[in-house]
């Protein structure tokens, strides 16, 4: 599906949005309600990779094909190899076998766990055959992917021992990790995270519990950027959000404040409301704890026409597309003057943005939804644009709502 995106007629907008549960919670949540049957989740997220994995937890044998879902690749590894009696061969979509899993499968193993490659050596489709995991120490490097770490995490209560993990150096993605003890938390298991050390305590059954799932922050990032491009006045409401969020993206809410958007929470809504032009010429963000925030504040930086230097990305290169290099690629067609390098981008200011450039989405919803609020600024087409439905399905939805002509050509 190929869309083109066109300047709405009004600059100032307001409006409110439903946004479904965050997917990383949602993910979190399911695995830990299959662990403990009793738990009850509301607000779920209405993505392909909630739906993947709600399919993938009920199979006991055979293939369980995740297709895109990362997360899913990861929890599910963790999840099928401490279930005694279950044996699939977990795989996913050319791209995902790809992804490396080698540092979680090195340290299920170190654990106990029978797992093998079916292809390529540290690359899934994996073969697991479940079994009863009874040691409980294990170390993995503290810069990776925080879906490794929350993995053994999630399945640390239902093991004999628990579980003890060292992180070795310097850790990054910290919100996520707290994210999952914090869930672990609320159904009852101790959990404990000091220096570089967690310590999660075995628990046989959890009391009846309702897990409600907050919103995606990684889905307002959007509208973050929408706000920042239009005029001031403009106020977008979206519901349903937490002041005291578990989500690192939730950081959005300072980091727009740099670009004259106010956030402002009441109940289970936040209002972003357009306040100021006054902007810098140039703006820094370490985003080791958000990455998934990189290529909105990149896009809203370009539709602002100000500079920016973005640190702390060096997940980006193994996530749905490498998006450092799609970033540069993308951005370059627009008119951008783009660096990158293993762990940073570095945009220039530009003046002049080529109109009616085509968006290419490299099967990664993310490149899709955060190039989609430049058409504040330029006409502009987005090719392959139903990925969005592996996070946000409504999104060019609720993108209408707001006024922005969307087109299927």
């Amino acid at each position: 599906m190929r869309l083109q995106l066109t300047i709405p007629q009004e600059k100032i907008i307001k409006k409110s949005i439903q946004i479904t549960g965050s997917k990383s919670e949602t993910n979190r949540s399911l695995l830990l309600q299959a662990l403990f049957p009793n738990l009850k989740i509301e607000n779920l997220s209405n993505s392909d990779d909630g739906e993947v994995m709600q399919q993938g937890l009920k199979k006991t044998t055979g293939e369980v094909d995740i297709h895109h879902a990362g997360t899913a690749m990861r929890f599910l590894t963790g999840y099928f190899a401490s279930q005694e009696g279950k044996e699939v061969v977990l795989t996913g979509s050319k791209r995902m076998q790809e992804r490396p899993i080698k540092v979680l499968v090195d340290a299920l193993r170190e654990l106990g766990a029978d797992i093998r490659y079916v292809k390529n050596e540290g690359y899934p489709p994996i073969k697991i055959t479940g079994k009863k995991l009874v040691k409980n120490k294990v170390s993995l490097p503290a810069n990776i992917s925080s879906q490794y770490i929350s993995s053994l995490l999630l399945i640390a209560p239902s093991l004999e021992n628990g579980l003890e993990l060292e992180l070795v150096g310097k850790i990054t993605s910290v919100p996520y990790i707290k994210m999952t003890l914090a869930l672990l938390e609320q159904i009852g298991v101790n959990t404990s995270f000091e220096g570089n050390h967690i310590k999660v305590d075995s628990k046989d059954t959890v009391e009846d519990a309702t897990l409600v799932v907050e919103s995606d922050w990684s889905s307002a990032s959007y509208f973050y950027s929408i706000v920042a491009l239009c005029d001031v006045g403009t106020e977008i409401r979206l519901s349903s959000y937490k002041k005291d969020s578990l989500q690192g993206d939730s950081v959005l809410a300072k980091i727009y404040s740099d670009f004259g958007v106010e956030t402002s929470f009441s109940k289970n809504t936040i209002t972003l409301t357009k306040i100021s032009n006054n902007i810098p010429s140039k703006v820094q963000y370490d985003l080791s704890n958000a990455p998934d925030t990189a290529q909105t504040i990149a896009v809203t930086c370009l539709g602002l026409g100000i500079g920016c230097h973005l640190t702390g990305l060096h997940t980006l290169p193994i996530k749905e597309t490498d998006r450092l290099a799609a970033l540069q690629t993308e951005l370059s067609k627009l008119g951008a003057q783009v660096d990158i390098d293993s762990e940073s981008l570095t945009l220039h200011p530009t003046e002049n943005i080529t109109p009616d450039v085509a968006i290419d989405t490299y099967n990664d919803h993310r490149m899709a939804m955060a190039f989609a609020p430049l058409a504040l600024r330029t006409a502009l087409f987005v090719n392959d644009a139903g990925v969005v439905s592996k996070s946000y399905p409504d999104f060019w939805k609720d993108l209408t709502t707001l006024g922005i002509g969307i087109q299927e050509v």
